[in-house]
């Protein structure tokens, strides 16, 4: 049995029972189309806790596209999926924790405050962040197409502050997602 690396964490010594990949971040990782969108009705992460989660496994396993593809729209084709791939299998993953989870900022963001822990020849060492996530809501299709996406705040988006917003919302991009960028 694999173990799902979302669950490997210095502070949580207490779970007595292995997590299984297939039964936590697998169907995540399996269930998306290359255009992002779901297969078979599917699974998507219903917090942002839960897609920080999987992010967090697929950069311990080396799934690029997923990154890519869990990252807001406007900005996937700015990634360098060869780069993330890359870096993902030079780290020494150790774990990941959750700090803090703020479900609701506004209408429609959200952030994970977290800790992704990884080796060094000097040890243990810890990547602490911040991050900010928005639902984009897929105005085609009913409340199916709702789905959080990760701002990356290291990707320069070329929108000016009047400029409606990339995640599609309506608003301006300083009213929106401009606030988190």
């Amino acid at each position: 049995m694999q173990l799902c690396p979302c669950q490997v964490s210095p502070s949580l010594a207490f779970l007595s029972t292995p997590v299984a990949y297939s039964n936590c971040c697998q169907p995540y990782h399996d269930d998306l189309y290359e255009d992002g969108t779901d297969k078979n009705g599917g699974v998507k992460a219903e917090s942002v806790e839960r897609l920080m989660r999987t992010r967090y496994s697929a950069f311990v396993l080396a799934k690029a596209d997923y990154i890519v593809k869990t990252t807001v729209l406007a900005q996937q084709a700015l990634l360098d999926i060869n780069d993330i791939k890359s870096w993902a299998k030079e780290t020494d993953w150790a774990g990941l924790e959750i700090v803090r989870h703020t479900p609701k900022l506004g209408k429609r963001h959200a952030q994970v405050e977290f800790k992704a822990y990884y080796q060094t020849l000097e040890g243990t060492q810890a990547h602490h962040e911040l991050s900010t996530f928005v639902k984009v809501i897929n105005k085609t299709t009913d409340d199916k197409g709702e789905r959080w996406y990760f701002l990356d705040p290291t990707v320069a988006i070329p929108v000016s502050q009047k400029q409606p917003c990339i995640c599609g919302s309506g608003e301006r991009f300083k009213r929106c997602c401009g606030v988190y960028l």
